[in-house]
């Protein structure tokens, strides 16, 4: 029994629906092998706007050194962040493909200690807080084209107040 006398949640969902009975048994097992599809189709879109990132890299280094219109200014630094955009959407989309795969079908893959996901409330967790910071770069770089005006200050309001909602949350999954 866990807190409050609440039953304990087991750590993954393969080891759950082995213990089931008859159909429950083998709609779980059926779901267990079909979610195999999501995870492939995730770890392909990861790697895609990983391949894609890297050519926005590439063509942004390019763009710099050997264009004959340069860049200048905030368009130099708008560019980097939006390739660093890129990069941290591409994780997101690896977290949630490792994480269901960790959580489905094998808990001891050898991943760095950051990405182990051994219950929902883990994946939950890594998601949000790769979410939080992609917004906080999606700002960064509205802030560094802003021409001024309110519009900025209700697109600031907005991200902090998901941020605040997302940290919330957090601690909720942290306590439980």
């Amino acid at each position: 029994m866990g807190a409050a006398g609440e039953p304990e949640q087991s750590t993954s969902v393969s080891s759950a629906l082995k213990s089931g009975n008859g159909p429950v048994k083998v709609v779980g097992s059926f779901v267990s092998r079909i979610i195999i599809l999501p995870v492939i189709a995730t770890m392909i879109a990861a790697l895609a706007l990983m391949l894609y990132g890297v050519g926005e890299t590439w063509q942004y280094v390019h763009g710099l050194f050997f264009a004959t219109e340069r860049l200048h200014g905030e368009e130099v630094l708008l560019h980097a962040i939006e390739i660093v955009d890129l990069f941290l959407l591409a994780t997101v989309v690896q977290v949630v493909s490792l994480g269901l795969y960790q959580l489905y079908f094998k808990q001891d893959l050898a991943v760095p200690k950051w990405l182990k996901i051994e219950t929902l409330d883990d994946l939950k967790s890594k998601l949000v807080g790769v979410v939080i910071t992609v917004l906080a770069v999606f700002f960064l770089g509205q802030a560094v084209t802003w021409k001024g005006g309110p519009d900025i200050l209700y697109l600031g309001g907005a991200v902090a107040v998901v941020i605040l909602g997302l940290t919330y949350f957090l601690s909720k999954i942290d306590h439980d």
